[in-house]
């Protein structure tokens, strides 16, 4: 090998180890923003089911729970307006199941009568 090429290769692998080291602590950086957005996450979702443990009584609260596993949309449109209106004052007191069915049923889409007729 030439003697003249040997300090341009040897640049060239500090530059390259250069980049591959600054590439490793991005990635780190982004494994922390991951972890802190997630550990938010959990603490939104832990104060948010703090909030309707306290609002909602134990049967409202297991109906609610019954209702999330069928339909997640609806349970989270419910839960999501009686923390607006615990937030807002408008809860006098808690919500027991009776409430929370009226507040379903206005919530909840009307059923459509399928009829088949066979000819």
């Amino acid at each position: 090998m030439a003697q003249g090429g040997d300090p341009e290769l040897e640049e060239l692998r500090r530059r390259r180890l250069r980049q591959l080291q600054d590439e490793q602590m991005g990635g780190a950086g982004q494994a922390q923003a991951y972890a802190a957005q997630q550990a938010e996450a959990q603490r939104r979702e832990a104060e948010r089911a703090e909030i309707l443990r306290r609002i909602l009584s134990p049967e409202a609260r297991e109906r609610l729970g019954r209702i999330r596993l069928a339909k997640p949309d609806i349970a989270a449109s419910i839960e999501q307006q009686l923390i607006s209106l615990a937030a807002s004052g408008r809860l006098q007191r808690q919500v027991d199941d009776a409430t929370l069915r009226s507040l379903l049923e206005r919530m909840m889409p009307e059923k459509r009568d399928i009829t088949i007729t066979r000819r």
